[in-house]
């Protein structure tokens, strides 16, 4: 299962979410979402847990606590939406 963490320390890093969540099962993914250009966390990130039910626990267990000073925010991440292809910009006719 795909796990979302919002309102997360900017100090987190993926180890500490990876650390974290391993305490309810095993962890096969952990990555913070950072800026492109200065590479700082943007506040949120996502975990991939194989088993469902340690996910689930791992959920309701961490939903709403207090984490490095901040209350964090975890749910069952959705689907990502596919973005629609972008027509091609028109030059006008001269």
């Amino acid at each position: 299962m795909n796990i979302f963490c919002a309102n997360l320390n900017y100090k987190v890093r993926s180890e500490n979410l990876r650390e974290i969540f391993s305490e309810y099962g095993e962890v096969s993914d952990a990555r913070i979402i950072t800026e492109r250009g200065t590479r700082r966390s943007k506040g949120f990130g996502f975990v991939e847990m194989p088993d469902d039910e340690a996910a689930r626990k791992a959920i309701a267990a961490l939903d709403g606590a207090e984490w490095e000073g901040r209350t964090i925010i975890v749910k069952e991440a959705l689907p990502r939406e596919e973005k629609p292809a972008q027509p091609a910009a028109e030059t006008p006719a001269e």
